[in-house]
């Protein structure tokens, strides 16, 4: 009896070596991901300073140079910065770099290719600035660099095939890896090599959501704690035949959090690791959970659509956004054009619920 194909938890990311052996030459063959048997204990508690609490608001070491071009994606989030090369940023101009991803929420940097042929050496030094190196548990890392989170996709059809015999759309709306006591805070995002158009990556802002809700439903949703757990995505892993590298992580975390530097109200919500909502029943929570979601997803007014190009640099507050890739560079006979990407992510503090925050106000 033929045993039917698992369904991939996440289109993106392959889960074992023989999901990328057969893959046509990488462009940057030292990312390939891999897999060593390298075990991850628990993050114990740290202490973190957000290097945007020592950035000039004026920003002059960031964006002080006559030759930087400053594009916004939208009025209220999304900056593209050109003529900044990342590998010559000082400690101050990082400084006003999460001061501006605070406040951005994503910040886009073209035509990195000095950061890019930096290696991951160099590019794993550059993110320990700006929190706690992250270490994720399932997907492939690269050898000696295991912060390295590798996004790599080239063809795989049949996988395609079975992923799409059951699902209506790639999208995964998400936190990265919300289920740490302390999640990442800042998160980069590098593409080495994409499909000359498709593959884009959507964020939306969940402070600007949160305000478009009710008072009464703000007050309420401002009560709620809620449980993230990685157990499903390991559980997955381990039958798709994957390798898992650390243990499942719970951590309960406010429905509502406030953002250390804007001072902002974010909803904290994401469709991949949330399990309940402490004090609800199941399908309590179930109802509550489609409706921010689809709230958030429908509102295409607090979004912004990231274009990729090689070499393309992303950095994003993963405190204040969800977001989700996109995969549409796939032809009618699913077959998909290479996209390789590596993400980098940084751990900040443990997510303040609002009464914290009024009372220490």
């Amino acid at each position: 009896m033929a045993t039917e194909p698992v369904i991939t938890y996440d289109i993106n990311i392959p889960y074992q070596p023989d999901d990328v052996d057969n893959a046509r030459k990488m462009k940057y063959p030292q990312y390939k991901p891999t897999w060593n048997p390298v075990w991850f204990d628990p993050v114990p508690e740290f202490t973190f300073v957000d290097p945007a609490t020592r950035a000039d608001t004026t920003k002059p070491s960031l964006l002080g140079a006559p030759d930087i071009a400053v594009e916004q994606l939208s009025p209220r989030m999304g900056t593209v910065l050109r003529g900044i090369d990342l590998m010559q940023l000082d400690d101050k101009a990082r400084d006003e770099l999460a001061l501006l991803i605070s406040e951005r929420k994503i910040v886009v940097f073209p035509e990195q290719q000095g950061f890019i042929d930096a290696g991951p050496a160099a590019q794993q030094r550059f993110m320990d600035y700006f929190g706690k190196r992250n270490y994720q548990p399932v997907s492939g890392s690269i050898p000696d660099y295991p912060g390295f989170h590798i996004i790599h996709r080239d063809g795989n059809k049949s996988e395609l095939q079975t992923f799409f015999s059951r699902k209506t759309t790639s999208c995964l709306w998400h936190q990265d890896v919300s289920y740490e006591r302390q999640p990442p805070g800042y998160v980069m995002l590098a593409l080495l090599d994409g499909p000359a158009c498709g593959g884009d990556t959507v964020f939306a802002a969940t402070d600007d959501a949160f305000k478009r809700l009710s008072p009464a439903m703000q007050t309420f949703l401002s009560t709620l704690r809620v449980t993230h757990s990685s157990a499903n995505m390991l559980a997955h892993t381990k039958l798709a035949g994957g390798l898992v590298r650390k243990a499942p992580v719970t951590s309960v975390h406010p429905l509502v959090r406030v953002h250390p530097i804007t001072g902002q109200r974010c909803l904290f919500i994401n469709g991949e690791f949330i399990t309940g909502a402490v004090g609800l029943k199941d399908a309590e929570w179930t109802a509550l959970s489609d409706f921010l979601l689809k709230h958030i997803v429908e509102s295409h007014d607090v979004q912004v659509r990231v274009h990729w190009q090689p070499r393309t640099v992303v950095m994003f507050d993963n405190r204040s956004t969800l977001h989700t890739a996109v995969v549409d560079y796939v032809d009618d006979d699913l077959n998909a054009q290479s996209r390789h990407i590596f993400r980098l992510a940084a751990m900040a503090e443990k997510p303040i619920p609002v009464e914290s925050a009024v009372c220490s106000s």
